[in-house]
């Protein structure tokens, strides 16, 4: 099956979700004022909710934990491609989707401040997009029960689809690309860039963010101005270890208040007023040529390093250690 292109959203035009800061560290919703368009993509396994939903479902109704670690060691040494050992993942079980949801419901844990922050996208008409590995039906339903269906409903899930029986004997996942990853989230990202509209109201354009945790998030990553990785994960370590720029967060306040900042000190450069000192000298080359004419070639040929370093003061210092060439490009 042919995968179905991503269709970008339009600009949300949703009523606010309400809501009432329980602590005066949590960051506000309300609009920025902002010039710049952003638009966040989101992994969902580790990153909106703490736990895997395929895990959860494998160990209770599939092969088993003892059986899914024996496949993901699989996967990373390679002797196995990561749709081949999901297909048999998902093909173990035997579980009707109410019942394995059933399962969802209870042992997810949803990071604390999502809600807050989606909130804060809708209210600064920033897209927010799930861009994952997982199947589609589960994650929406997941976000249904944990968010509610209005909030849900404004997010859109770049995922594989599947095909499951009325009685569950047959989880089957129908890929969105016919690869070893099955789903390639650089592919989905670029998809989505191509047919959106790439142009803010200024004429520059959009800052893409990435939220991730793993290192399967590494080729999604690549194609984001601004990364963001889950504190002490896998994401983490690699970025350390291979001199990538990346913010760390614990939670998504985390990243809303450093999306804030970032915002902010880019509209400033956007109006014309002075760089400060440690401010990439190429970013305003970058930014001279985020126009109608020129932008599509020049973002075509710029290195993804060269558009990270455009706001080198937001992201963490790099360790002293050389990465390998190619690293990023060797890992799935």
């Amino acid at each position: 099956m042919a995968p179905s292109a991503i269709t970008p959203p339009a600009t949300p035009e949703v009523k606010p979700i309400p809501h009432v800061s329980k602590a005066s560290q949590q960051p506000p919703t309300a609009s920025m004022g902002t010039k710049r368009k952003i638009i966040c993509f989101s992994d969902f396994d580790g990153t909106i909710f703490m736990q895997d939903t395929g895990h959860i479902l494998f160990n209770a109704y599939g092969c088993g934990s003892a059986r899914r670690e024996v496949l993901d060691q699989q996967i990373k040494s390679g002797e196995r491609s990561f749709k081949d050992v999901s297909e048999e993942m998902w093909g173990s079980l035997d579980v009707p989707f109410v019942d394995g949801f059933e399962a969802l419901k209870s042992e997810l844990e949803m990071d604390q401040d999502f809600k807050t922050f989606h909130a804060f996208c809708l209210n600064n008409h920033i897209p927010f997009n799930v861009i994952s590995a997982g199947l589609k039906p589960v994650l929406r339903a997941v976000l249904d029960h944990f968010i509610g269906e209005e909030a849900s409903a404004n997010i859109d899930i770049v995922a594989n689809d599947a095909e499951i029986d009325a009685d569950g004997h047959t989880w089957k996942p129908v890929w969105r690309h016919q690869n070893e990853l099955g789903h390639d989230k650089a592919m989905s990202i670029n998809e989505y860039k191509v047919q959106a509209n790439i142009e803010s109201e200024d004429g520059t354009i959009p800052m893409i963010i990435f939220i991730g945790d793993g290192v399967s998030d590494l080729p999604a990553a690549r194609e984001a101005d601004v990364l963001f990785a889950r504190r002490g994960l896998a994401l983490e370590d690699y970025c350390v270890a291979n001199q990538l720029p990346y913010i760390a967060y614990d939670t998504f306040a985390d990243i809303q208040r450093e999306i804030v900042k970032i915002a902010r000190i880019d509209d400033k450069k956007t109006q014309g007023e002075g760089l400060p000192s440690n401010f990439n000298p190429r970013a305003n080359l970058w930014r001279r040529a985020s126009s109608k004419t020129a932008m599509p070639l020049f973002a075509a040929m710029t290195p993804r390093e060269e558009k990270m370093f455009v706001w080198p003061e937001q992201f963490s210092e790099p360790v002293q250690q050389q990465a390998e060439p190619g690293a990023l490009k060797a890992v799935a």
